[in-house]
């Protein structure tokens, strides 16, 4: 039995409570009890299906395969096609409908200034970099120095930008006309992480630039915004209203329920877009994962994904700090020490013990979880470095302890700042 006063008891021999308990059901009655039956059984064929999607992909990607040119990416990119087609359709019906083709009236031209607010929705998303937290390469130049290290052992070009944030994760983007490239470092994660392990974080996020990950594309991934508009547009009002003339409530009946089937059109092309994305971007989230395996190790790519399941820890650890008496009252809140909280932070993690990790591991093979629904399932990652990741004598990246502790003198202010908006 594996035993702790901080986490569930449970055996590792037989998984016994490696779930969390299930609530007793004999007090419902016999028909919740069968409907509470039925919803399990569906339940659990979804996660089937989605453990047999993603160990195809593992196989896929165990063997070799990239996945980039499988008929499903090509899917994705005429399906992207299609939507862009429609948004310019509607855009250039707009504008012919304001100048007066084929007919000059007011209301086709009322209708055209629709059509162009339509198509204002549905125009490229491009994004914007994260704005604050923004470290310049004057006041972080060891970290940039990390950074650019990284980018060039990839053959990547080299970051624009690097953003702080308060967040449990890391992330990378490219934002933009000008394709603003920026990595963004949540505190709480880069806290927690050993410092070879910071290096396969940052491989496995820059990575993401040279790894085809066509989630990321603008052609395929302003496609799928543009459906999430449509959905938005087309969801009927459920305000039940009340007409008295008979043909007003029967048009507005009409009208919903034109719109319901609209609405359930888009969404299904969404849905339809998001299962061809899924293979390529899971290959694309294990490509990622064996460059950041190959800047440091296997191991320290394992440490790096087995700390995000420490997310709930700094939940805990947070209300714990908000909890201490701070002088001064809320404004000196702010104003207190913020070490306490990192310290904190590290020490809960470290102290988290192997068979809860395992617990975890197990857990996620079990609900075939993930860090989301794009990633693949969190064990399968870890399978994948364990079996697929080259052997390294020496990582050709290593952050020895006087530039880590640089690093952290130019994170100070950011810590400051960061723990101020925590607390």
């Amino acid at each position: 039995m594996a035993v702790h006063e901080r986490f569930p008891t449970w055996c590792p021999a037989c998984e016994w409570n490696l779930l969390p308990p299930v609530p007793p059901t004999e007090a419902r009655t016999g028909r919740a009890r069968r409907r509470a039956a039925r919803e399990a059984r569906r339940t659990e064929r979804r996660r089937q299906d989605v453990r047999e999607r993603a160990e195809q992909v593992f196989r896929l990607v165990a063997a070799g395969g990239s996945g980039l040119r499988h008929g499903a990416s090509v899917g994705a990119f005429l399906l992207a096609g299609a939507v862009h087609l429609v948004s310019l359709t509607v855009l250039l019906t707009g504008v012919a409908l304001l100048a007066g083709w084929p007919v000059a009236s007011w209301p086709l031209r009322v209708l055209g200034a629709v059509a162009l607010a339509v198509a204002v929705l549905l125009r490229p998303r491009l994004g914007r970099p994260e704005r604050a937290g923004v470290l310049a390469r004057a006041d972080a130049p060891v970290l940039y120095e990390l950074v650019d290290r990284v980018s060039a052992e990839l053959g990547a070009p080299r970051v624009d930008s690097i953003a702080v944030t308060g967040e449990f994760n890391a992330a990378f983007g490219t934002y933009g006309l000008r394709r603003h490239r920026q990595v963004r470092i949540g505190l709480p994660l880069w806290t927690v992480l050993e410092r070879q392990e910071r290096v396969a974080m940052l491989g496995h996020e820059i990575g993401h630039g040279v790894n085809g990950d066509t989630r990321r594309g603008l052609w395929t991934g302003s496609a799928l915004n543009a459906l999430v508009e449509w959905y938005r547009l087309t969801v009927p009002s459920r305000d039940h209203e009340v007409n008295s003339h008979a043909l007003t409530a029967l048009a507005s009946i009409a009208a919903k329920l034109l719109l319901g089937a609209v609405n359930l059109g888009v969404r299904a092309l969404a849905g339809l877009m998001h299962r061809l994305h899924l293979r390529s971007g899971q290959a694309a989230e294990y490509r990622a994962d064996l460059m950041g395996a190959r800047l440091a190790s296997a191991r320290d790519a394992q440490g790096a994904l087995t700390a995000l399941f420490n997310a709930q820890t700094l939940e805990t650890v947070l209300v714990r700090q908000r909890a201490l008496p701070r002088a001064g009252g809320r404004a000196g809140r702010s104003a207190a020490p913020v070490a306490d909280l990192w310290e904190a932070l590290a020490e809960a993690t470290r102290s988290v013990p192997a068979t809860e990790v395992e617990r975890r591991v197990r857990l996620s093979e079990r609900e075939v979880s993930a860090t989301d629904s794009s990633h693949p399932p969190t064990y399968l990652r870890l399978r994948m470095l364990a079996t697929a990741a080259p052997a390294v004598d020496r990582p050709p990246l290593v952050l020895d302890a006087g530039r880590a502790a640089a690093i952290e003198a130019e994170l100070a202010p950011s810590r400051a700042r960061v723990a101020a908006e925590l607390l």
